[in-house]
């Protein structure tokens, strides 16, 4: 009986989410193989990688435009591969760009498409819940909230839970004093929390004003600054920024971050979800280029940005939890002046950081990496 599974996931968070759902479904089936693309951890897996989330990660209009010779020479390449090695069912997740166009061909070749982590069709490209309807044969989603979006478009979606969850469930982490200890940090000093991001454009856009922020912030309030940097993410790269800082960092995980901070500034993206997963009280900033801002403006139709507030709030809410900042607005004085709010009001910091958890036990109550396999293991075993 032919075992072979394609999986395409184009980003970092893909391949995480992608590993967990195969590492499951090995547990069952041991036999299987897997080819496509991804990262380290399907890597570790025994994946046969055709290319690598490095060479994927493509971010924003201008960048998509300028690498297109490359990603049409990707899609020949994966199509090719499938056509010659027949897989028994696809894990496409994420990265809606390149998945439907893959989930097109593969429908044509007969392959059933498992679609996991839905593109966010309810905050801009809506038209493409047309194609997916065509072409995706099981669509399992991570917020509740889509079932009924989708369900209202004609397709059938499963939630599964979040696997951003799940990964914070498995992580273990010292108690605050030993932390502090471990690193030499005086207790009662404030610690505030940078996490920039995890690609060069989003480093080079935010982390200069997040770190101008920290230098105001230790001249009013003595802070001590926790960086976290994503293990897949050059140490040079960030150093590149961080040495021109006129404050001394403590480097750590990002976890690290989001579980001792006091307050953290927060790159818009997944990590604001992991952080609402600990209830951090945050400021989320952003910044692109002029061009993608502006095409942004015009085709999101969602007052929130971030997941933190989308989470919380609901899908179309005016009310931000957390404090969003944006492009002119995401100015060192105003990143450090939000910190420092928080940080001088109990209170306020308090209540986000209720409001977070409460939105976080609601996405805990589901496992999503078994339910994948689960639904991957019906296809292999028909």
């Amino acid at each position: 009986m032919n075992k072979t599974v394609f999986v395409l996931a184009g980003e970092v968070s893909g391949d995480l989410h992608a590993s967990g759902a195969l590492e499951a479904l090995l547990r069952n089936e041991p036999d299987i193989t897997v080819f496509g693309t991804g990262g380290e951890k399907l890597a570790a897996l025994g994946a046969d990688l055709l290319y690598t989330v490095d060479q994927l990660s493509v971010m924003g209009f201008g960048e998509v435009l300028r690498h297109a010779f490359f990603l049409q020479r990707v899609i020949r390449d994966l199509k090719r591969a499938i056509a010659e090695r027949k897989p028994s069912v696809a894990l496409l997740v994420d990265y809606p760009a390149m998945n439907l166009i893959l989930a097109k061909f593969l429908h044509e070749e007969g392959v059933p498409v498992v679609y996991y982590i839905s593109p966010k069709v309810w905050a801009w490209k809506e038209g493409r819940v047309r194609k997916m309807r065509r072409v995706i044969d099981r669509l399992l989603v991570i917020f509740d909230f889509e079932v009924e979006f989708f369900r209202r478009h004609g397709v059938q979606a499963e939630y599964v839970g979040n696997p951003v969850v799940e990964e914070v469930k498995a992580v273990s982490l010292p108690p605050r004093a030993e932390f502090l200890r471990s690193h030499g940090i005086e207790e009662g000093r404030p610690l505030v929390g940078l996490l920039p991001g995890s690609r060069k454009q989003e480093l080079d856009r935010i982390f200069p004003a997040m770190l101008e922020a920290a230098e105001m912030l230790e001249r009013s309030h003595g802070a001590v600054f926790l960086l976290g940097r994503a293990s897949h993410v050059s140490k040079e790269l960030f150093s590149r920024h961080a040495e021109s800082a006129g404050v001394s960092m403590v480097e750590c995980s990002a976890y690290d971050v989001m579980r001792y901070s006091d307050v953290a500034m927060v790159t818009s993206g997944t990590a604001t979800l992991e952080a609402l997963c600990f209830g951090v009280p945050m400021v989320v900033v952003y910044k692109t280029s002029r061009l993608n801002y502006l095409i942004g403006r015009m085709v999101v139709k969602l007052h929130s940005i971030s997941l933190a507030n989308i989470v919380t709030n609901g899908l179309f809410s005016t009310r931000q939890t957390v404090k969003e900042l944006l492009q002119d607005e995401a100015s060192p004085e105003a990143i450090g002046a939000e910190v420092a709010r928080l940080l001088d009001d109990e209170a306020a910091r308090g209540e986000m950081r209720a409001s977070l958890l409460e939105a976080g036990g609601r996405l805990a109550a589901s496992t999503p990496s078994p339910a994948v396999a689960a639904v991957l293991q019906e296809y292999l075993t028909r």
